[in-house]
């Protein structure tokens, strides 16, 4: 078995947040493959399906992102697997929109989400770090990284987290190189954009952007009672980031 973990934070109220690229990024992966619906457990929602020949969970943990290792460390332990079967996939404020590398280990960057996942579980796990850029100013980070990407953001957010999807497959290979490759060609190989159409393209009808699709997500309605809705009344409680 193989986890893929999206972080962010859970709730209507940050469906569109630039923190919250990672949940948009397994969103869009069980989109575009066959997984199942989401539900809850593991201290978040989780979606099971296969990728590569190989069974793979995927899971937007719903502790807020500085709590992130607590569902993420669950899983881990419920499932005997160990920090070689993660890839976490999350916001980068120092690499520029569009932009995305991977690697296996490292510091934290200051990310909350990757401290509390590196204390509960190690830091050998696979991240694919997708760039949000940086607003230029340290007291503006809280802002930037909490506020909604705008409308033309998603001339680079589409095709990048489109590209994560359709490729997710070598991911869970472990084909890391190849990847980069694949997602390079549908992101324009900039990391700035798609490629443009020739002019005498025609115009190709959108589909509802992941913008959208996280909102919809994220407006989920929530259970009233029951051992989710006990756990969700506490969550909401902490300290969100």
């Amino acid at each position: 078995m193989f986890i893929i973990a999206g972080l962010g934070n859970p709730g209507g109220q940050y469906a569109g947040n630039r923190h919250n690229i990672g949940f948009m990024a397994v969103d869009a992966i069980a989109d575009s493959n066959v997984f199942s619906p989401w539900s809850a457990k593991f201290k978040g929602l989780i979606s099971e399906g296969s990728l590569a020949g190989e069974k793979v969970l995927l899971i937007k943990p719903q502790t807020f992102m500085n709590l992130s290792g607590e569902a993420v460390g669950e899983v881990l332990r419920f499932y005997k697997l160990s920090v070689a079967d993660l890839l976490v996939i999350y916001d980068e404020l120092d690499l520029i929109p569009g932009k995305a590398r991977i690697k296996t280990g490292g510091g934290s960057g200051g990310h909350n989400g990757i401290k509390s996942i590196d204390a509960h579980c190690g830091k050998d796990y696979r991240r694919l770090r997708l760039g949000i850029g940086h607003p230029g100013d340290k007291a503006r980070v809280h802002g930037h990284v909490l506020g909604n990407f705008a409308k033309v953001d998603s001339e680079w957010l589409e095709p990048l987290l489109a590209g994560i999807a359709s490729n997710a497959d070598l991911l869970v290979r472990g084909e890391d190189s190849q990847f980069m490759n694949k997602l390079a060609l549908a992101t324009g190989g900039s990391g700035s954009g798609a490629p443009p159409q020739p002019a005498s393209a025609k115009p190709v009808r959108k589909a509802k952007s992941h913008i959208h699709k996280a909102r919809q997500h994220g407006q989920q309605k929530m259970p009233e009672s029951g051992p989710m809705a006990d756990m969700l009344k506490k969550m909401f409680g902490q300290k969100k980031d």
